[in-house]
């Protein structure tokens, strides 16, 4: 059968005989591979069925009316899928019954205009479930599906009822292949591209999830950090101009607090207390997850913070930006000699390989002192440290043993 074909089928609810021994009749729509039943109100006995004919034959008393009844059932049931097929609609069985019962259709929304919808009600979640951050991230991302609905359907938007799995397949290439996006970033695209979607279903705009067979490409990245030499050489190097030495100890000063750049700039005196056993504590609010967790201050931290304190300022470290942090550490990794991209994240991958789990730290604490929500990311950003950690006890008991 064609999927742009109907067929009106009449049927008989066979099981269910009243006391008069009649049974229901009933009509089944099936339209682009989809079914719909639904009661006609008319009850016939059995014996007086013709399928073949879909006709009530005598002795059914009334059958002329009946099969009147169910002539104009089927008449209307036809006018009702020739008008969506005029008006060059995108609709499905439930469509063609609801207009078919005299009930407005839902809205076909675009795939656009429920995209919008959704950033909509997300932007009123600022501060409250989500950051300023996230809602740009979803602007951004439907710029990037825009941009791939004008490059395939040369048009602003498209049927939302039209989307099929081949879309987001379509989509992923788009962004691989126009956009140049890695699969990283690609991945966060299509992750926000898929909650829209589950918006929309929840909503009613769309009956079927057309990522139900998608299955985004995983990617593990190495962790990058600086080894316990690495560390080491940067530590006992002095820079003549204050402004990159400031920048290396405030970089060295998160390779022993794990905090990311939000945190270390955010950081005041207040946040530094003296806990339960004499020492010195930072109270963080991680930025990422809107955590707060305690971690104990190093010493190395400890004389870095003290080499800073400045009595005219609230915060511990001096003030400066991201971009300029990170600028300011690509020349500092040249005249060490590190060769490693040098960006703030890696003190934060360095306390956690060399500074903690290079020093037997268990996972654990490891998690608890990075802020994580589940020790399960831990596991999966550090378990291939903990195995080089292992390996290289082995060997260094294989030389003993030898």
């Amino acid at each position: 059968m064609m999927t742009n074909v109907i067929k009106v089928l009449f049927v008989l609810v066979k099981k269910r005989v009243n006391v008069s021994n009649k049974c229901a009749i009933k009509c089944r729509v099936t339209y682009s591979k989809e079914r719909k039943e639904f009661a006609t109100g008319l009850f016939i006995n059995p014996i007086n069925w013709h399928k073949k004919l879909q006709q009530v034959v005598p002795p059914e008393p009334d059958h002329d009316f009946i099969n009147i009844q169910l002539s104009l059932i089927k008449t209307k049931i036809n006018k009702a899928f020739l008008f969506l097929q005029v008006n060059e609609l995108d609709f499905n069985v439930q469509d063609i019954y609801t207009h078919y019962k005299g009930e407005p259709l839902k809205k076909d929304y675009g795939v656009m205009e429920v995209y919008k919808l959704h950033s909509a009600r997300i932007k009123k979640l600022i501060g409250i479930d989500i950051k300023e951050v996230t809602y740009q991230k979803y602007l951004e991302s439907g710029v990037h599906l825009q941009g791939f609905i004008k490059h395939k359907y040369n048009a602003k938007d498209t049927h939302l009822k039209a989307l099929k799995s081949a879309f987001i397949d379509q989509y992923e290439y788009y962004l691989k292949t126009e956009k140049r996006l890695q699969q990283s970033t690609l991945n966060k695209a299509i992750q926000r591209f898929r909650k829209v979607i589950k918006y929309a279903l929840s909503e009613d705009y769309l009956i079927k999830d057309p990522f139900i067979l998608y299955r985004a490409k995983r990617v593990k990245k190495p962790v990058l950090f600086l080894s316990h030499k690495e560390l080491k050489r940067l530590e006992e190097k002095t820079f003549i101009i204050a402004r990159v030495q400031k920048i290396k100890d405030m970089f060295v000063f998160c390779c022993y607090t794990g905090l990311g750049f939000k945190e270390m700039s955010q950081l005041q005196k207040k946040d530094i207390t003296r806990e339960f056993d004499g020492e010195l504590w930072l109270t963080i609010n991680r930025q990422k997850t809107g955590r707060i967790y305690k971690l104990p201050l190093l010493p190395k931290a400890k004389a870095i913070m003290e080499k800073y304190d400045d009595v005219s300022s609230d915060y511990v470290m001096p003030s400066i930006s991201n971009a300029g942090f990170n600028a300011y550490l690509k020349e500092i990794a040249d005249i060490v000699g590190l060769e490693i991209n040098l960006t703030h994240h890696i003190a934060r991958k360095t306390f956690a390989s060399t500074v903690l789990l290079y020093n037997d730290v268990p996972m654990e604490i490891v998690s608890e002192l990075l802020g994580h929500s589940n020790m399960a990311i831990t596991q999966a950003h550090y378990g291939k440290v903990v195995q080089n950690k292992v390996s290289e006890e082995m060997k260094r008991l294989h030389r003993k043993l030898a």
